[in-house]
């Protein structure tokens, strides 16, 4: 066997033995990373600024250099993207910039990415499927992977910049790591990089259906990508079957080069036309579609913690008794945790941190959330049952970097703990002495989406914000539904949203009228043909705004956009 194809093999067992010799001595493993952090990028202008002085140890760096947010960071890092090549952040230059969710002064949020983050990617990827496998097997199949890399752009500087997706699957190293995976993709990759979002996701069920025996992981970064695949198989499928029967690939796919690379996959096939026809007409509203397409699959992977969690009933729905399992804990700034119990529920699941890809600290939440000094404590100091904001140092320059993320630690692997995503810090409802979190307008809107399910309708997304422009202040809730229930449905609707808030400080301020009557807002629905092909927008979480966090396009306000509020409801006082 040539040594190229020695390293093409990948051994499971292997990558987890690894993972347990680095959980045993945690706390050991985090110095060294640490230190390796500090040594590599010692010269850098951010380092020096704060009299490290070439110290690695993490009790000087704590007390050196300070707890900081993005804005902090903001002018050095724009730096770098205007193309400044003196070492800044890093020893090594950054040559690409990643696109954080959310805004800074309405312009995107820039994060460095490195050839050390893809290093750290790689290894939970690996890592995570080496659980997974050992779960549940797959050899000899396909993924039907709903990914869409979109373009990247240049900087000012040069840079090449993306989302974090799409800088991942850009990269050159994603491929080699598949084919070691032995998973390789249903869709070429003129789909997955294709410059069309609409197509490209067409494309995507396409291939899935064509190798349909064959596909044994669904996935997608996150849970609501699937759901809008299966969404829109809902209203394309009869024009899909026509494709197969007929072995032409429909008009609407306008792209060349993706035309011609799904061209090439497609024949005339009228029996598998006939029998995904038979499946389709043998379901009762949908339920169960995934397993009856696709027969051998074994589980679906995606993001399904934190704003995901309220689309697992709809992902439930499609896949019948198929296992979901979420995917490992990260973000544009750089990953934390694996999941390495793939059987837990997503509701249940837990991330084990990677003592070797980042230093990390946890700020306790029994502290003060805008403390001027809390005191973070280090990974294998904090304790069980306890809640946590998350710090992260990394590879690409950030330090003592405040990620915003709430986490509960749920237990330990070894010495290094498992925590359990609770919410976004800075996601809050609040206006004066309330605070609601991600996590409670989940839980609201999960308990009036069960007034609209009895009409056998349902909240399809959600978003949230605090209208301070009225006296008093009052929370806007946005929804888009599956129909058109009567008015006083939604008005029901509206007043358990107001009462499903348990939070102390707003059930008082509503009593005493320190908070206004909350409001409910349902959005124009789009026509069907434009819900199946165009009208990818999705409602973001928190801030009002439509967005669809796959594209890697800017994000637009709603005033932008042909998707007027067409009605609302307040609170019955």
């Amino acid at each position: 066997m040539t040594l190229e194809k020695m390293e093409d093999v990948f051994d499971p067992e292997a990558v987890i033995e690894e993972f347990e010799a680095l959980t045993i001595d945690a706390g050991e493993v985090q110095r060294e990373t640490l230190k390796k952090i500090l040594e590599e990028n010692g010269e850098a202008e951010y380092l020096r600024e704060w009299g490290l002085n070439g110290r690695t140890d993490p009790e000087s760096f704590m007390a050196c250099v300070p707890l900081v947010t993005h804005k902090d960071l903001e002018s050095y890092i724009q730096r770098i993207a205007d193309g400044e090549d003196s070492p800044i952040l890093t020893g090594k230059p950054i040559t690409t910039i990643s696109l954080s969710s959310g805004t800074t002064q309405g312009k995107p949020k820039f994060v460095p990415f490195n050839d050390e983050l893809m290093e750290n990617t790689l290894q939970i990827f690996k890592t995570s499927f080496a659980f997974r496998n050992r779960e549940y097997p797959i050899a000899g199949g396909k993924a039907l992977q709903f990914i869409y890399s979109s373009k990247q752009f240049l900087t000012k500087g040069g840079l090449a910049a993306g989302t974090a997706t799409t800088n991942v699957y850009r990269h050159s190293k994603i491929k080699k790591t598949m084919r070691e995976l032995q998973i390789p993709f249903c869709c070429p990759d003129e789909v997955i990089f294709g410059p069309d979002f609409h197509q490209s996701l067409y494309c995507h069920l396409l291939c899935g259906l064509l190798f349909r025996d064959r596909v044994q992981v669904i996935s997608s970064t996150f849970a609501h990508s699937i759901i809008h695949a299966f969404r829109t198989f809902e209203q394309v499928w009869e024009e899909l079957v026509i494709d197969i029967r007929q072995g032409i690939l429909s008009t609407r796919i306008t792209v060349p080069s993706v035309r011609s690379a799904i061209s090439k996959l497609l024949k005339p096939d009228p029996e598998l036309a006939n029998t995904i026809s038979d499946k389709i007409l043998g379901l009762s509203d949908w339920k169960g579609l995934i397993p009856e397409l696709f027969p051998n699959t074994k589980y679906i992977f995606g993001i399904m913690t934190g704003s995901m969690e309220p689309y697992l009933m709809k992902l439930r729905h499609y896949a019948g008794n198929l296992p979901l399992i979420s995917a490992d804990y990260g973000s544009s700034e750089g990953w934390i945790g694996v999941n390495v119990n793939p059987k837990l529920p997503p509701e249940l699941t837990t991330f084990a941190v990677l003592p070797n890809i980042g230093y990390f600290e946890f700020i306790p939440l029994n502290e003060d959330f805008n403390s001027v000094e809390p005191n973070p404590v280090g990974l294998t100091e904090v304790k069980i049952g306890e809640e946590y904001e998350v710090i992260v140092t990394n590879f690409a320059g950030l330090y003592r970097y405040r990620l915003g993320d709430v986490v509960k630690v749920k237990g330990f692997h070894n010495s290094t703990p498992e925590l359990q995503f609770v919410c976004r810090k800075n996601l809050l409802l609040t206006i004066n002495i309330d605070k609601n979190t991600e996590k409670d307008l989940q839980l609201s809107v999960e308990a009036a989406a069960r007034l609209l399910s009895a009409e056998k309708q349902e909240v399809i997304d959600f978003t949230s914000l605090v209208d301070t422009s009225t006296d008093p202040g009052h929370y806007v809730i946005f929804w888009e539904t599956s129909g058109d229930p009567e008015d006083e449905i939604h008005q029901g609707c509206c007043n358990c949203l107001d009462i499903s808030f348990v939070d102390a400080g707003y059930m008082s301020s509503r009593k005493v009228n320190t908070i206004g009557a909350l409001e409910l807002r349902i959005v124009k629905r789009v026509d069907q043909e434009k819900r199946a092909l165009g009208s990818c927008c999705r409602i973001g979480r928190g801030e009002g705004r439509w967005m669809e966090k796959e594209k890697g396009e800017q994000e637009e306000t709603w005033d932008s956009l042909d998707f007027p509020v067409w009605d609302k409801f307040c609170v019955v006082l």
